[in-house]
């Protein structure tokens, strides 16, 4: 799962990293560090200018609203609550098929937080049931401090009760892929606490390597079974987790502090 997550990089070091050809500073985000469900967020994606002479694909840093609306919902009010998708049955899901076979996107993070549960809690989650509050939040990043790049779809709906001129007449919003969170040790792994991503939390962002970025962003690329391909995990041992401060549970109290590494969980928050 990814419920929150932490977004500071300014948009020219993105640009950088992603090799983005088109960017607008009208766009520019202040740095982040508690994103949450419903909250403009940063996207690439490989998409033809508007108006543009040429239908090439150009590489672009885009804001988005985190919570998907399919392009056929009568209205956008579910979109908070599909923030997440499965990489099991995304190319399934009519929410997301479609979107998953022409508009994919990299979603850039610092890293995400999730809370650890006990095992009791942690098998309800598997099985989609309801589960009891959370606990110590950790935060999960990549062990050589490079961005984390999650595997993300975007879609585009149009506000039927707006005029074409209005500048809310089309939503353009995003969903965060899920996979199965790694049993291997971690890179980097807490002094008390968890030793895998699983011993947190059973789902995580999947994470995309340098190597697929190209691919996964190619909207040339439509076969779904080919599209499969580029869900398998990251290579292990990539990420570290660390215990974050309760105050990010809290989506009001946001800045830098929030990624401070605590030397043990809080109390009454042991793993």
């Amino acid at each position: 799962m990814c419920g929150r997550y932490a977004s500071s990089r300014r948009p020219e070091d993105l640009a950088g990293v992603f090799e983005v050809e088109k960017w607008d500073p009208e766009e520019t985000l202040e740095p982040d560090y508690n994103v949450a469900p419903t909250k403009e967020v940063y996207a690439v994606l490989d998409r033809p200018l508007k108006d543009a002479d040429s239908p090439r694909p150009v590489r672009q840093l885009r804001k988005l609203k985190w919570g998907l609306v399919p392009s056929w919902a009568k209205t956008p009010e579910g979109g908070a609550r599909m923030i997440n998708a499965r990489a099991e049955t995304v190319h399934e899901k009519p929410s997301y098929r479609r979107a998953f076979a022409a508009r994919r996107c990299i979603l850039p993070a610092d890293g995400y937080y999730e809370w650890v549960t006990g095992t009791q809690e942690r098998d309800l989650e598997v099985e989609g049931k309801k589960k009891r509050p959370r606990k110590q939040p950790y935060f999960v990043l990549p062990a050589d401090g490079s961005v984390f790049a999650m595997a993300g779809l975007y879609e585009f709906w149009r506000d039927r009760t707006l005029p074409d001129d209005h500048p809310q007449a089309w939503w353009a919003t995003c969903s965060v892929i899920t996979t199965e969170a790694e049993r291997t040790p971690l890179a980097v792994a807490p002094a008390q606490g968890p030793g895998t991503l699983a011993e947190i939390h059973p789902r995580m962002p999947l994470m995309l390597t340098p190597d697929r970025w190209d691919a996964w962003l190619d909207p040339a690329r439509t076969d779904p079974d080919a599209l499969r391909d580029l869900l398998a995990p990251p290579p292990p041992g990539l990420l570290r987790a660390y215990p974050v401060s309760t105050a990010v549970s809290n989506v009001r109290n946001n800045g830098a502090e929030l990624l401070k590494e605590l030397e043990a969980p809080e109390e009454g928050t042991l793993f």
